[in-house]
């Protein structure tokens, strides 16, 4: 039989991370250093994939 290997999972840690506000709400952290204009680009850029549909719907066949 084979083991099943834990999964170990490191949260990073936030004190040596920067915080970067997107909006009242939504707060990400970056590294130290890291452009945070980048990372609400970023951030938005994927928030607005996510809504896109990748392939149109059929439309339905009258008759």
């Amino acid at each position: 039989m084979q083991e099943k290997k834990q999964t170990v999972f490191k949260t990073p840690d936030i004190t040596r991370m920067q915080e970067v506000v997107i909006n009242p709400r939504t707060k990400i952290y970056i590294a130290i250093g890291a452009d945070p204009e980048e990372a609400r680009s970023r951030y938005w850029a994927r928030q607005d994939a996510k809504g896109k549909v990748l392939l149109s719907p059929k439309k339905p066949v009258l008759s």
